[in-house]
């Protein structure tokens, strides 16, 4: 079942915020470009991956299905020169960077994509594309190496809007005698001798992959020749995205690739590029090493709107920590109700959210479905609304009641919630003298205890 509501993406080609209106109503095609296995994920990467979980989460609402393809780059310079300087095995170190990688994801709530595809199982398809491209003369074979030639392609550029001389003069492009054009770029590159044993055997000699013709093989193996969304960070619009582009086009006659480019902001660390030089460089494992939670750094990343830029710092995660124990403080009465058993909290309003009860929160869902608005929703949940519709807004971009009250548990010293059950305990048999007696003990240990309407307490730390 499709569910009636609109969905608006700023769109890069475009730069306007587009109604979506997929390819296919009953499959929604999404590429997300993935981590190059060399190391844990930075939080740069990591909220990339939010993002776009929460993409794939609202699409999934919205559309009976969806496949969601994000690949793993497991061959790169910066891989082969990690092996070659530690002495590594290639394929250990990407295969356990690749399994960090889901790990750490999946500690801020993300889901697993449809597919994962790796760089290296997917040569045949890259063979294929490479050889098209020179057949049909828009790449060329140089001294070992292919090459793509953006001079045979009139539309290079429309996705950066740059011409491509500015676009030339503006990155790093690597200056080589063979090159027809500064600006053609490596489908396939020779391996050197003391990396033969990391690359791969060619019709063009022994050597590997260029980064952009893998994303624009794997895409197109797993999506098609053109598909609804291709997303990824600012950074990859030039000169990833639009080589990547380019050569698909040419590659497959009359394809237009992706319809929406989405792509999110950059992160800083204090208001500074976050890089190794500035001692500011953080992986997610750091922050969950200091006690600072998945689901933390998760709300955190969506207070800000992902095309703009975000900084990390600890007034931001105190901000976000707050917000977060705040909401599992007004789920716990809902918890309560089913006997604060998470499991069966969780499944009921996963239930609810393929219901006809859902059409009670289409309008704070309208707010999101405004270009991934995550921080106007976020605002809207701590407005006044019946526990079921709060539930299923938090389950929607990935806060179950679940993780919710376990945050607020987590929060509160698991004494004085002991406290509070008997203090409740005394309140039920008319016990007013003990009831009050454990009020005082836990106002002395540093908390305030409210009692709700009806039935249940709320507990705060105080300040």
């Amino acid at each position: 079942m499709i569910k009636n509501l609109d969905l608006y993406l700023y769109n890069t080609v475009t730069k306007k915020k587009d109604k979506f209106i997929p390819k296919n109503h009953q499959n929604i095609t999404m590429y997300v470009c993935g981590p190059t296995v060399y190391d844990r994920p930075h939080i740069g990467n990591i909220r990339s991956a939010v993002i776009y979980d929460v993409l794939y989460r609202l699409l999934s609402f919205i559309y009976p299905k969806v496949t969601y393809v994000r690949n793993i780059t497991d061959i790169d310079d910066k891989i082969i020169n990690i092996v070659k300087t530690s002495g590594k095995n290639i394929i250990e170190l990407t295969e356990q960077m690749a399994n960090f990688y889901e790990e750490d994801t999946s500690e801020v709530q993300c889901l697993q994509p449809t597919v994962s595809p790796k760089a290296t199982t997917h040569l045949n398809e890259m063979f294929e594309m490479i050889n098209k491209l020179i057949v049909l003369g828009h790449a060329y074979v140089a001294e070992g190496h292919v090459l793509f030639s953006v001079e045979t392609y009139k539309e290079y550029g429309f996705l950066s809007r740059r011409h491509i001389d500015e676009m030339i003069a503006g990155a790093r492009i690597e200056v080589a005698p063979f090159k027809k054009h500064p600006g053609d770029f490596i489908l396939w590159k020779p391996a050197p001798e003391d990396e033969y044993q990391y690359c791969f055997a060619s019709p063009w000699g022994r050597g590997r992959p260029g980064w952009h013709i893998e994303c624009s093989a794997m895409s197109t193996k797993h999506l098609g020749e053109d598909f609804d969304i291709h997303g990824g960070g600012v950074d990859l619009v030039f000169p990833h995205h639009e080589n990547e582009v380019a050569q698909a086009i040419c590659a497959n006659k009359g394809s237009r690739f992706a319809k929406t480019w989405v792509h999110n902001g950059f992160l800083t660390v204090n208001g500074e590029k976050m890089s190794k030089s500035l001692n500011n460089f953080i992986l997610l494992r750091d922050l969950i090493d200091k006690g600072i939670s998945g689901p933390v750094i998760r709300y955190f990343y969506l207070m800000t709107h992902y095309r703009k830029p975000i900084d990390f710092n600890d007034n931001a995660i105190h901000t976000a920590n707050k917000a977060l124990n705040k909401l599992g403080a007004m789920i716990e009465p809902l918890v309560k109700e089913y006997n604060y058993d998470l499991q069966a909290c969780d499944t009921a309003i996963i239930d609810m959210l393929n219901s006809d009860k859902v059409k009670n929160i289409y309008d704070s869902i309208d707010i999101l479905c405004n270009d991934i608005n995550t921080p106007s929703f976020l605002t809207g949940l701590f407005t006044p609304k019946p526990l079921e519709n709060l539930a299923m807004l938090c389950t929607l971009i990935g806060f179950k009641p679940s993780i919710l009250y376990s945050h607020f548990q987590h929060e509160i010293d698991p004494y004085i919630i002991e406290l509070a059950n008997k203090r409740e305990a005394m309140k039920s048999v008319k016990d007013w003298i003990s009831a009050d007696s454990i009020r005082d003990e836990i106002t002395a240990q540093g908390y305030e205890i409210m009692d709700q309407k009806g039935s249940g307490f709320k507990l705060n730390k105080k300040k």
